[in-house]
């Protein structure tokens, strides 16, 4: 629920963005949280309590399922949009979702299953797993968002994830990220 409150927050907060995830169910409840919307009440009856989704929402599970470790059968649901465009626009794995979890795995050790580094407090997984975001997302060149420049010898202008999304301008130093004073945003305001 948080992260989808963090991903209106920095995004779309009209609509959800295209998601595809694993046979959790956690996903598809935290958008309708986050961006649905209650029906008009029509005076009649109980007023409408539950969440709807809006048209034009994209959602796809996954679901892989295994039997003594091996993989016997994959299963497609399209939660939120047209069973037909859905597959075809977002294709037919969790291998984005899967990158990232492994990704987050390898720079995080808090996040390796079967270890002795796990996390007793949910609070310090919770801050280990944002500084991760953070050194992720501010200090990592990411290969597949560099852009072509031709400028002289340069030909390529490395880019982190934050600055494709427009956060900042240039691949910050660990050292700038932890000298960099953030002043959190108040619920109050």
């Amino acid at each position: 629920m948080a992260m989808m409150s963090q991903i209106k927050d920095h995004g779309n907060p009209i609509e959800p963005p295209a998601i595809s995830s694993d046979g959790n169910d956690s996903y598809p409840e935290a958008m309708l949280e986050t961006w649905g919307k209650l029906p008009e009440y029509s005076g009649r009856g109980r007023p409408p309590i539950r969440k709807q989704p809006l048209p034009g929402w994209k959602c796809l599970q996954v679901i892989k399922h295994r039997s003594s470790g091996r993989l016997i059968g994959i299963t497609y649901r399209v939660v939120h949009g047209d069973p037909k465009e859905i597959p075809d626009l977002m294709g037919l794995n969790t291998s984005y979702v899967e990158r990232t979890n492994l990704t987050s795995r390898q720079m995080n050790g808090r996040m390796v299953r079967k270890t002795l580094s796990f996390s007793k407090d949910e609070e310090m997984l919770k801050a280990s797993c944002a500084w991760e975001d953070w050194v992720y997302n501010l200090t990592r060149p990411i290969k597949s968002l560099r852009v072509e420049v031709n400028e002289g010898k340069q030909r390529w202008q490395s880019r982190s994830a934050a600055m494709t999304a427009g956060l900042t301008d240039h691949i910050w130093t660990i050292k700038e990220l932890i000298t960099r004073v953030v002043v959190p945003k108040s619920d109050n305001a």
